[in-house]
């Protein structure tokens, strides 16, 4: 008989953070500030309208890959899969539309493919116990490969304005027209796909702070053997976290083959890696039980200012992803400082 009485650890409050988790917070905060305004000296156009707007939409992208990251990794796993999964659900979402279904019915059959390629994830990490970092490696490459072999590793186009709708289109855009009969932008207006962001972060954000579901992804991170003797359910706390990857996965699809108005089944490479960086920068550990949506978005908009700064600036894509990598390794040296206090 095994002896339950013995110490298993301490259950961790949802969210609960020391000292130094709330001075991570702090940097990152500062770090986006120094951004800003480190850009905003070096190159003039950095804080028009129309930039913001374009870093707006850039991030929407790597924020809804990152909320559902951040799930993951608070129960101490992680999804390398999101990329691939990504252009799979595009790819299904452009397929229904072209055969004939409307574009909402088209784009839910993606994010239900997203969904169901997080699952899959789940269960093999929760009944085959195969390790999160192999299980999701290896739907890295099925998806991927599926993606390249329904299309014949060629775009599908021909989708229709409609389906570039969610992706180009805009809440509030003025738009006159001139004594010439043509049109002026007066202005641009606030992207759907911020919107959507800012929706799917605000749901996240309440469900992992206020739900049960959202106190057992935490309780489970911050020590499964204990939240399993208190009655937590960590196998289907897992299977949820991961579902809620994939489906957050086939939505960013969804808005992204939208932005392109084809669906790229070569589309998402490396994005994991965008979404993982998103996370721990905004102060989730890699360990478990520590991370929040607010911090998440932090990071995701630290990648997307990084991005689109360096781009005016003239640097090439390759010192990009050199200064990234140097910044994600910066955050995860700091979680481990945080780790070891």
């Amino acid at each position: 008989m095994s002896d339950v009485s013995k110490p298993v650890g301490r259950l961790r409050a949802p969210g609960a953070m020391g000292g130094f988790a709330q001075l991570q917070r702090l940097s990152a905060i500062l770090t986006l500030l120094l951004l800003v305004v480190g850009f905003s000296l070096a190159s003039q156009p950095f804080l028009s309208i129309n930039n913001a707007l374009t870093i707006l939409l850039q991030t929407s992208v790597i924020g809804l890959l990152g909320i559902g990251m951040t799930m993951v990794i608070i129960t101490g796993g992680i999804d390398l899969s999101v990329g691939s999964v990504l252009a799979l659900s595009g790819v299904v979402s452009a397929f229904a539309v072209k055969a004939g279904l409307p574009v909402v019915p088209a784009m839910t059959a993606g994010v239900v493919m997203g969904a169901a390629c997080g699952a899959f994830n789940g269960l093999v990490i929760t009944k085959l116990r195969i390790p999160p970092f192999v299980a999701t490696l290896g739907m890295m490459l099925i998806a991927r490969g599926l993606a390249l072999q329904l299309t014949g590793a060629t775009p599908i186009s021909g989708l229709g304005d409609a389906f570039g709708q969610l992706g180009n289109g805009a809440l509030f855009r003025v738009v006159e027209m001139r004594d010439n009969g043509f049109p002026r932008v007066v202005f641009p207006g606030i992207p759907y796909p911020a919107i959507l962001l800012l929706v799917v972060a605000i749901g996240a954000a309440y469900l992992l702070r206020r739900r049960q579901i959202g106190r057992h992804i935490y309780a489970t991170g911050s020590n499964e053997e204990a939240a399993r003797l208190s009655g937590v359910r960590t196998d289907q706390t897992k299977l949820y976290a991961y579902t809620m990857s994939g489906a957050l996965a086939g939505l960013a699809g969804n808005v992204l083959m939208s932005r392109l108005v084809t669906a790229q089944p070569s589309e998402g490479v490396m994005y994991e890696l965008d979404a993982i960086a998103a996370a721990v920068i905004g102060g989730a550990s890699l360990s478990g039980g520590v991370g929040t949506i607010a911090g998440t978005m932090i990071g995701a908009f630290i990648i997307g200012i990084l991005r689109n700064g360096l781009n005016m600036a003239g640097v090439s894509a390759f010192i990009q992803q050199i200064v990234i990598g140097l910044v994600v390794i910066g955050a995860v040296w700091i979680d481990q400082m945080r780790n070891r206090t």
